[in-house]
């Protein structure tokens, strides 16, 4: 029963992350790249620089957005969970986390450029003390 309510609690906690994280992403891709001029890697790297204005911020009490970077024809977000790895179960965090991320991301009118542009979508989180724990790519192949 405990383990019940604590299996729900942490898919909660994961859907709640994956939203704001989709927010976050779908607001600065409209900003960066319908409201800006270039190609789309000057685009990509001009929406990092301003990722990393304003980073870090806490996107909820689980996890912050650190920075942002690019490399070819992928955006890559880096956050910091609020636990040590050895607290973090990556299984539990990938089967929540990972199909939220993708059907926002298949679905997010705000992330249709990059659909169109075939731009990677990598997050990339460590724990609190800066060891990665785990990425989740959203390619091309799961628009």
């Amino acid at each position: 029963m405990e383990e019940t309510i604590e299996k729900r609690k942490t898919q909660k906690i994961l859907r709640t992350v994956a939203f704001i994280i989709t927010f976050a992403v779908s607001y600065f891709a409209v900003q960066y790249f319908f409201f800006n001029e270039g190609s789309i890697e000057e685009q990509m790297k001009d929406a990092a620089v301003e990722i990393n204005n304003i980073s870090p911020k806490m996107v909820d009490e689980y996890s912050r957005l650190d920075s942002a970077s690019t490399a070819d024809k992928t955006f890559k977000y880096h956050y910091t969970l609020m636990m040590t790895k050895e607290e973090v179960n990556v299984d539990v965090l990938k089967k929540f986390l990972r199909p939220e991320i993708i059907e926002n991301v298949r679905n997010s009118p705000e992330l249709k450029i990059f659909r169109n542009h075939e731009i990677t979508m990598s997050y990339n989180y460590y724990d609190k003390n800066g060891e990665f724990v785990t990425n989740i790519d959203v390619t091309p192949q799961f628009y």
